[in-house]
């Protein structure tokens, strides 16, 4: 029902300001107070800023047989005999089958074997849970239980869940934020407010009441109450949309105010095209596509105004975006300056250094390069860092190394993140006040329907790549079911014996007691089982050493490994041309555009590649998404329908991940009202850019200490 999330307004700065203790409240003692600091609450303006997880809504009972999985619902059914409680996996479980006129249904519970005695044959309750499907068959674990007349009492109601710690339960919490609540009074306000930098700042009502007013927006405080403790759900709705509103709004003015202090900012650093830069182009291998070659017009330009360039690149997985970011990256060193690219991985940066040391030697170019990474020993570290500040060097690939403290330029001119969503926002200023005011090149593969790209990146020229390289053959597609999973086995074994590499991905790492998926580590032995013994196995997935997957993305990348079992933090990996097939299990289970994401790790040559999608769910919902995946390789049109068919809350990439996280809003789920901040904060600064009037002095301090907590933009 939406994404309420916990602490909604503070940042963790907060804990430097003074503030009312939670200790105040009615039963909370020293002991629990602790327990809430272990949340981050520490007082309580911030315990009326940590906004519930999800809500519980008591709807009612519906018949067993009108359940679908992924759903949470009530059901009142009668059990067919007693509890059973059965050791699985080192705990006990309690299992109980209930009926009601329409079907059955398997319920479950860890540790709780004194359910027992309260669960008879016979014997009826309201059961509320989340279905999941365990084998062939719906279950509801972990089900609330309640007597027929005590869920009446509940029914039509939403209950607050929040996020817990060990000693600090759901209800407990609930009873402090309800005494919290009740200060939102008038007078309470105004002495909670002097005391608690977070509630005072809360309650300092930034958006301009011409726009509370024409966008119909909820007081702030009566928008905070309404978001712990809604009556409706069109109170909680109200309430989420007046905090997500702020947060969009607030969000947009920092992009203007961005955009204000760097538009038509003088640069130190004049970059004309060069002609080497130009030669080499000619002879490059390929011509560019139309796409990038606007993209290359439009950053010479840029670089050559006299003006600071703050632009995204965005382009398709295997668009051709590296090729225009070395082409700047040469105009700026051969100008007498220095750029410097930032990869999200030691791995990646090291084939970004390789292939441009490779077009240096091949054309002759009088330029160094240097390659500089966290894994690197100290003393090769000094020698670089000398390198880079003495000038030496006029080319600088890495990774969170560039912005470290001991690294100082002599005239870096121009920055290059790769994969913008990779970074924090605070990384990349880092590294940009390493040179000034150096030009700035983002380069993103992440599929951003255009409308939203157009709100989310108001602060940055943007430049798009709309179609691959002429020599890559589009990929082709596949949806099955899990009766055609030995076919596809034997369609990777065929790539494998003709000198190719395939990916095989897993939802999960391993197995999970209350969800079904395919996993790496129960995969792989079983892999090994089916293939040939001279099919070279071997597996990656998140919770390794960073040291270790690097390890094994080198072999695979070396062709040492035939197939890699993965979850998908091969998303953002290197470039592997000789890898032409993938399979990916469970695809039901993923995004749109995370799933084109991993289909990018292949077609990355002039080679025949396939990626096949296991669909184990066979839904309807599960066959309309995949077959839009079939059907089209364009990541910008599968971002549209991802748009069209998403559901709130599950956001994939885009300007959130790093420092700059909407804690309350969603940018798909929100979109409109998205637009709606936008066009207000463009309007606002179109009549006083710099916030002097009086009724924008509230917008003018949150803005500055919104840029001051979040250390972005």
């Amino acid at each position: 029902m939406g994404r309420a999330v916990r602490k909604g307004c503070c940042s963790s700065r907060a804990e430097e300001r003074r503030g009312m203790r939670l200790t105040e409240l009615r039963g909370i003692g020293e002991k629990t107070e602790k327990l809430f600091q272990k949340l981050g609450v520490k007082t309580v303006g911030e315990l009326l800023c940590y906004f519930p997880n999800t809500y519980l809504s008591y709807e009612k009972p519906v018949p067993i047989a009108t359940l679908e999985e992924g759903e949470t619902a009530a059901v009142l059914g009668i059990l067919e005999r007693d509890a059973a409680v059965l050791p699985r996996n080192g705990r006990k479980m309690t299992t109980v089958t209930v009926r009601d006129d329409s079907g059955r249904l398997q319920l479950c519970w860890f540790n709780a074997p004194f359910l027992r005695s309260v669960l008879r044959a016979g014997t009826a309750f309201v059961f509320y849970g989340k279905l999941r499907r365990y084998r062939s068959s719906l279950t509801m674990n972990q089900p609330r239980i309640f007597r027929q007349e005590e869920y009446a009492e509940k029914a039509g109601r939403l209950e607050p869940v929040y996020g817990q710690t060990k000693g600090l339960g759901n209800g407990a919490i609930q009873r402090a934020v309800r005494q919290a609540v009740t200060l939102l009074g008038e007078e309470g306000a105004v002495r909670v407010s002097q005391e608690d930098f977070c509630l005072g700042r809360l309650l300092l009502d930034f958006v301009p009441e011409s726009i509370r007013y024409n966008r119909r927006l909820l007081p702030i405080r009566e928008a905070v109450r309404s978001i712990h403790f809604p009556d409706t759900m069109k109170q909680y709705q109200e309430a989420r949309r007046r905090l997500s509103y702020d947060e969009l709004f607030l969000f947009s003015a920092a992009l203007l105010d961005r955009k204000r202090r760097t538009e038509d900012c003088p640069s130190d650093y004049r970059i004309e095209r060069q002609p080497e830069s130009c030669a080499l182009l000619k002879h490059l291998p390929f011509r560019l596509t139309d796409g990038q070659a606007a993209a290359l017009e439009e950053i010479r330009t840029d670089l050559a105004s006299g003006y600071v360039m703050n632009r995204l690149l965005q382009g398709d997985v295997g668009s051709g975006k590296t090729i225009l970011a070395f082409l700047a990256m040469l105009d700026t060193a051969l100008s007498g300056f220095q750029a410097a690219l930032m990869a999200p991985t030691e791995l990646l940066a090291r084939q970004h250094y390789d292939k441009l040391c490779a077009l240096l030697l091949q054309h002759g170019l009088p330029l160094r390069a240097v390659l500089l990474t966290g894994g690197m020993s100290a003393g090769e570290k000094r020698e670089v860092y000398q390198r880079i500040a003495d000038g030496t060097v006029q080319l600088v690939v890495g990774t969170h190394a560039l912005f470290q403290e001991r690294t100082e330029y002599r005239q870096l001119a121009l920055v290059v993140t790769d994969e913008q969503h990779r970074f924090g926002v605070l990384q990349r200023r880092e590294l940009t006040e390493k040179g000034g005011r150096p030009h700035v090149l983002v380069m993103s593969a992440t599929p951003i329907p255009r409308t939203l790209a157009l709100l989310l990146y108001i602060d940055m020229q943007v430049s798009r790549i709309t179609e691959l390289p002429k020599n890559r053959l589009p990929i082709r597609n596949a949806v099955i079911q899990d009766q055609e999973r030995q076919k596809a086995y034997r369609f990777l074994y065929g790539e494998i014996q003709r000198g190719r590499q395939a990916y095989l991905i897993c939802p999960m790492i391993e197995k999970n007691d209350t969800i079904e998926l395919r996993n790496v580590e129960e995969e792989l032995p079983r892999l090994r089982a089916v293939f040939p013994k001279e099919v070279r196995i071997a597996g990656l997935h998140g919770r390794m050493k960073a040291e270790e997957k690097e390890r094994v993305m080198a072999a695979f990348l070396r062709h040492e490994i035939d197939l890699l079992v993965s979850t998908t933090v091969v998303e953002v990996g290197v470039d592997v041309p000789n890898a032409t097939v993938m399979l990916i299990e469970n695809a039901e289970r993923f995004g749109l555009a995370q799933l084109h994401q991993l289909r990018g790790r292949v077609g990355r040559s002039e080679l025949q590649s396939y990626c096949i999608f296991l669909d184990e769910k066979n839904s309807k919902s599960s066959r309309e998404r995949l077959s839009i995946l079939a059907a089209s390789n364009d990541g910008f049109h599968i971002a549209e329908e991802d748009l069209r068919l998403r559901g709130p809350g599950d956001l994939f990439g885009i300007r959130q991940s790093g420092e700059l996280l909407f804690t309350m809003a969603d940018v798909y789920q929100d979109r409109e009202l998205l637009a709606q901040a936008a066009e207000d904060a463009r309007y606002l600064f179109s009549k006083d850019a710099e916030l002097r009037l009086p009724e924008h002095e509230p917008l003018r301090l949150r803005l500055a200490a919104y840029l001051e907590e979040s250390g972005t933009l």
